[in-house]
Formats: structure tokens, sequence, C-alpha cells
């Protein structure tokens, strides 16, 4: 297999102080849904909306498991597993984490996921748009328990809720 010109590492990320000294390290809401709305219209357009969703859902997982391996320390305590991740979380402005239901002898979580960089704010539609986060969260779980885990994405700003509630299940 030909290797991959932009496989991720963290060195993808580059020296932000060096090279944004004057603008540092952040950008508008905007900007960044511009990017990925824009990437998802290529997508869809080229491969059909069902494989735009496949890999929204896996650069999303690519993603979870790298951030797990920047920002968490694994840990044998879930709670303190998560008190890492909403914290992580809300530092990096991503969203506001919050754990409704956690069962570990089941293998599920219910959690909400308030203020999502992806989709708060935006106009009420039929669709949830969070496949990232959902291939995200699944990643994140997998690399704390070690269990596959299936996440979907149950209620959306877009769907007419004020925040996004996502249902992990250990596969």
């Amino acid at each position: 297999m030909e290797s991959l010109k932009y496989q991720f590492n963290w060195s993808l990320i580059g020296d932000i102080n060096l090279g944004r000294p004057n603008l540092g390290n952040s950008t508008s809401v905007e900007m960044y849904r511009l990017m990925q709305f824009t990437f998802r219209e290529v997508v869809e357009k080229k491969y059909g909306k069902e494989k735009a969703d496949e890999i929204f859902y896996e650069s999303g997982y690519i993603s979870g498991k790298a951030f797990f391996d920047q920002y968490i320390t694994r840990t044998d305590d879930m709670n303190h597993f998560l008190r890492q991740l909403q914290e992580a979380l809300k530092i990096l402005r991503v969203g506001i984490l919050r754990i409704e239901e956690l069962n570990l002898d089941k293998g599920t979580v219910l959690m909400t996921v308030s203020e999502d960089l992806d989709c708060s704010g935006l106009p009420e539609a039929e669709y949830e748009v969070c496949k990232y986060d959902e291939g995200f969260i699944a990643a994140l779980f997998e690399k704390q328990t070690g269990n596959c885990f299936e996440v979907k994405e149950i209620d959306c700003w877009t769907t007419g809720d004020r925040t996004c509630r996502f249902r992990a299940q250990k596969r």
C-alpha cells in the first residue's frame, strides 16, 4: 500500500506560536464551519450522502484516538476519565460535555454536548449533522475501555434540540 501523504500525526499541527505570532491559537467558529461544510459538500457530491457520513465518522474516529493520546491520561477510573474529557473539551472550546447516564455493567453511556462546535446555532433541518462527533466519541471510549463502541447521535441542534445527545453502546 502506498504511504499516505497526510496521515495524521501531531507534527501536522505545526508550531503555532512560531507560525502565528500575532493571531495565535484561535480562529472563529465561522471559519471552522466554512471548512467543515464545504469539505462535506465536496465529499457528498463525489460519493453520496452515506459515504460522506462514513468518511466523517471515520475522520472523527481517527481524531478521537489522537485526541485521547494527546489530552487524556489513561485511568482505570471511568469518572476520572470523564472529568478529564469534560475539562479538555471545555478548555479547547469544543463543547460542554455532560453525562446523563453511565451504566458500566451494560456498557452504555448517554451524554450531551452543549455549545457543540459542529452545529450549535445552525438552522433547523430534518437530520443530525454530528457524524464526526459520533466517530470521535466512539474512539475515546474505545481507547479508555479497550472495547469497541457504537455511537449514535439521537438529538441535535439541527433537529430542534438545543443540545446534542449521544448514546454510546459497547459492541
